[in-house]
């Protein structure tokens, strides 16, 4: 009983969610100001906008900056001096590698913004131009460009509402006031009801919302958190983190047959962190007393990803659970048991789980090896 207790509770720490195991990628640059000196302190905002991610960093009396650790995402990047945002840029795709540079240089940028102010007012007048030339154009013809013109607008203004309705609701998730954060992503949703993004971070809203509640409350918001996740894969069915998260809020309904399948998808869609989907899948059956099921799911996640050292661990832990006691009262763990701790130490030998897992094998009544066999050197030896 007391090696069953000991594996939830190891598991439960070890909860992943789907972001924190993202490659890292890094982003670099250097910030010049509009009298052509670099600026000291400037502060660079970066924000991912496909998943939620907020990160910031200051540049040195070079006007330098770099930030190292970012999750493979695309990003809005801004430059803040003194408070004032002083340049964007939009939708920077990351990768790993060499680091991408984002450089911004505040004279080229005032230069830029002014040629737009006088591009937008020619565009203006050329809006005008052009309606003083239906004068001459038939009643058909001046129907179809009063039309046009019509139907920019609508656009403009529903791109409008669009946006401020969803970055409210992204603001309101950064400081945490979720009940407003899902009035905003409810108002985009009603809006475009075709952005997958509004409902994935409307689900995200709910969940979040779901936390520390009880009773009807909680099954309120769990249930619509699950919905809004729903209609997200419905609009980018092969999206595997929004898959991944409707399987967490499907384990927080108690859902886990659909939860299971939810993992499995998002493993078919991201082959490469495949394993990983599975570990999630094996932490919330711990946590849900389901040891068995939690065994099944580390060992996919061993198989699928082979040097996944904290797999191996926790499924060790899992298979605690199973040992025997003998006849002189000696503890039989369960076969496997002894040889996950030991891949772990040989995958990770100085990590977060190394004395815990030297600890179990000297308990279990093993020895922790400690010297490293090369296999290529040891075929070599059957050759001779």
């Amino acid at each position: 009983m007391r090696f069953r207790n000991l594996a939830v509770a190891a598991a439960g720490m070890a909860f992943l969610a789907a972001s924190s195991f993202a490659q890292i990628t890094t982003i670099e640059g250097k910030v010049m100001g509009t009298d052509g000196n670099p600026i000291q302190k400037a502060v660079i905002d970066i924000v991912r906008t496909d998943i939620k991610g907020h990160y910031t960093v200051k540049t040195d009396k070079k006007g330098h900056y770099i930030y190292m650790g970012l999750p493979i995402g695309t990003y809005d990047i801004s430059c803040v001096v003194e408070g004032k945002v002083m340049d964007k840029v939009s939708h920077v795709r990351t990768h790993p590698g060499d680091p991408i540079p984002v450089n911004f240089d505040l004279q080229h940028s005032a230069a830029a913004q002014q040629q737009q102010r006088a591009a937008m007012e020619k565009a203006m007048q050329s809006e005008q131009a052009a309606k003083d030339l239906t004068r001459g154009m038939t009643a058909d013809q001046k129907a179809q460009v009063e039309k046009a013109m019509k139907d920019r607008e609508a656009a403009m203004k529903h791109n409008k509402e669009l946006n401020d309705a969803f970055n409210g609701g992204m603001a309101a998730m950064q400081a945490k006031n979720y009940a407003d954060a899902i009035t905003n992503f409810t108002k985009a949703s009603e809006i475009d009801p075709k952005q997958p993004a509004v409902w994935a971070q409307l689900g995200d809203a709910y969940m979040r919302m779901a936390e520390g509640k009880t009773g009807p409350e909680f099954d309120t918001n769990i249930q619509k958190g699950t919905e809004a996740y729903g209609k997200a894969i419905e609009l980018k069915p092969d999206d595997p983190a929004t898959h991944n998260n409707y399987a967490l809020a499907l384990a927080k309904a108690k859902k886990f047959p659909e939860c299971e399948a939810e993992f499995a998808k998002a493993a078919q869609l991201d082959s490469p962190n495949a394993g990983k989907y599975y570990y999630n899948l094996g932490a919330i059956m711990v946590n849900n007393g389901q040891t068995d099921a939690a065994a099944t799911a580390f060992k996919k996640a061993i198989e699928l990803t082979p040097t996944y050292a904290d797999a191996y661990y926790q499924y060790g832990v899992t298979l605690l659970g199973k040992a025997t006691t003998s006849a002189d009262g000696k503890v039989v763990p369960a076969p496997g048991t002894v040889e996950a701790f030991q891949k772990y130490l040989d995958l990770d030998p100085n990590g977060k789980f190394s004395a815990e897992a030297k600890n179990m094998i000297a308990t279990l009544g093993s020895t922790v090896k400690t010297t490293y066999e090369n296999p290529n050197e040891e075929k070599k030896k059957r050759k001779r």
